[in-house]
């Protein structure tokens, strides 16, 4: 995944490309721009973030940044001006949406009157799919679609 530079140009504010000056710590090397890709890549692709591709700056970088966009509110901001920006410009198909069920977990042999531990309720299917559709984003793209 490669943001183009519209899309750059439509984040890049909520991401601060400027590094902070500070003489404690380690410099910043590695572009927003750079990590932004990587960071796009492991969520679409759902994979580890140990195996991200080596074109990619290191993915102890891109994770550490990452936390931090997320534990600041910049990632959700930046995700909701990318929906924003292509949305008004026509590009945002809502006419299909699906949720991806690939990650529920079978049950391991359990008769159905078995009452859940409590780990299985946290992880249960309705539990996940309700989060999700309780999510702002996901709301407000169900609510344009008939």
């Amino acid at each position: 995944m490669t943001l183009t530079p519209k899309q750059w140009k439509t984040i890049a504010p909520y991401l601060d490309d400027k590094p902070a000056v500070s003489r404690i710590g380690r410099p910043v090397v590695h572009s927003n721009r750079r990590i932004m890709n990587a960071v796009l890549w492991v969520l679409r692709t759902g994979a580890p973030w140990h195996d991200l591709p080596k074109h990619y700056p290191p993915y102890q970088t891109c994770h550490r940044r990452y936390r931090q966009w997320v534990e600041q509110g910049k990632l959700t901001r930046a995700l909701k001006a990318l929906a924003t920006d292509l949305e008004e410009r026509g590009d945002l198909n809502l006419d299909e949406c699906f949720i991806d069920g690939a990650f529920i977990p079978a049950k391991k042999g359990d008769t159905w009157w078995v009452k859940p531990n409590g780990e299985r309720v946290r992880n249960s299917w309705q539990l996940q799919t309700a989060l999700l559709i309780r999510s702002p984003l996901v709301s407000r793209l169900l609510h344009h679609t008939r």
